[in-house]
């Protein structure tokens, strides 16, 4: 490894307990530095100005500053990629969303047992990777208000369903894309790279935010116009044909692409059950989750659509759905939206 090729972390987090197991989580990763830890935000300002870090991570609930308030005023002065690691309460959960939209880069479960933490070695190095090479949102880019809600349009055939999947990033990307789509619009299914608790306050805030209806999946749940279903997190998310149309299958199963839920698992299931119905959109995110699910789409006679690497936060992703030829249409995040509706008309 070049000397001094590694990246630096920053571990901000009240708990020396939490602290030192995301230290010991990391310190086996031959491209990882724990450069320094930090109880508070003002003991992590004086630290970022003399270590220099790459990358931060952040717990949300801190004495003497909370981690949104400190996120808002890092990102206005001195913009960084921030990983923040959150407790699971619903509280927390909220918060944690309003950190995704204040610039953070993504969001982890704090470790709460000897199993976790194994999980845990993985998945933040894996998005610490991630953040290192994420391209920041400005504060003006995040400011911008979403595509306007589109008007209710000509139906639909009643057998078209829409697929999306997204990781690093996706939380925005996948906002930007539901809130420009009607009411009307065919059943989605959605698998976005997120914690269990997380996944359910993330759908509740889209749903609060789109013209269609959104929820966190339960398993045997109706796929139905006007509702997007999002995997919740931890567990797999199906797509399967039933005489009265199609149904979400949720379960429990091995890790794939390092993934629980994962997108590779729906775009196949996706293929299997719906074939050339289908519509697929495969956004911004860390790592090639999704590329050999959206290849079966395409094989099976879908459209397939990928997010265009300007737009991305992270062009992994789509970049390797592009690179195993499964993708039809390349295109900015903004024009996601009316190419779905268009290629779902077909």
């Amino acid at each position: 490894m070049i000397p001094g090729s590694r990246i630096k972390v920053l571990i901000v987090d009240d708990s020396a307990i939490v602290r030192k197991v995301l230290t010991e989580a990391l310190s086996a990763e031959a491209d990882i530095e724990v450069v320094g830890t930090a109880p508070d935000p003002y003991v992590a300002r004086d630290k970022i100005l003399s270590l220099q870090p790459d990358v931060l991570t952040l717990d949300i609930e801190m004495p003497r500053m909370d981690g949104v308030t400190f996120l808002k005023k890092l990102m206005h002065h001195h913009p960084m990629p921030v990983i923040v690691i959150s407790s699971l309460g619903a509280a927390s959960s909220r918060a944690a969303l309003d950190a995704l939209d204040a610039g953070a880069i993504d969001v982890l479960a704090k470790p709460g047992g000897p199993q976790s933490v194994g999980d845990l070695r993985l998945s933040l190095a894996s998005k610490i990777r991630a953040a290192k090479v994420a391209r920041l949102r400005t504060p003006a880019a995040r400011a911008a208000a979403p595509p306007a809600r589109m008007p209710v349009g000509q139906p639909f055939p009643a057998s078209a369903v829409i697929a999306i999947g997204a990781s690093t990033g996706g939380t925005e990307a996948i906002l930007n894309v539901l809130v420009g789509l009607p009411e009307n619009c065919p059943g989605i299914v959605v698998t976005q790279h997120i914690p269990a608790v997380f996944s359910r306050s993330f759908a509740n805030r889209l749903n609060e935010l789109c013209a269609i209806r959104v929820r966190e999946a339960e398993d045997g749940d109706k796929v139905e116009a006007g509702l997007a279903l999002v995997a919740p997190g931890n567990f797999h998310m199906l797509l399967k044909r039933s005489p009265t149309g199609y149904r979400v299958e949720i379960k429990d199963g091995p890790m794939v692409c390092y993934q629980r839920p994962a997108v590779d698992v729906l775009f196949h299931s996706v293929a299997l059950a719906a074939g050339s119905n289908a519509t697929g959109a495969i956004l911004t995110g860390m790592g090639s989750d999704g590329a050999l699910g959206m290849l079966a789409m395409k094989k099976a006679g879908a459209r397939t659509i990928a997010q265009d690497e300007a737009s991305c936060v992270v062009f992994g992703m789509p970049k390797e759905a592009i690179r195993h030829g499964a993708v039809d249409r390349v295109l900015p995040l903004s024009a996601i939206p009316d190419a779905i509706l268009a290629e779902s008309r077909r």
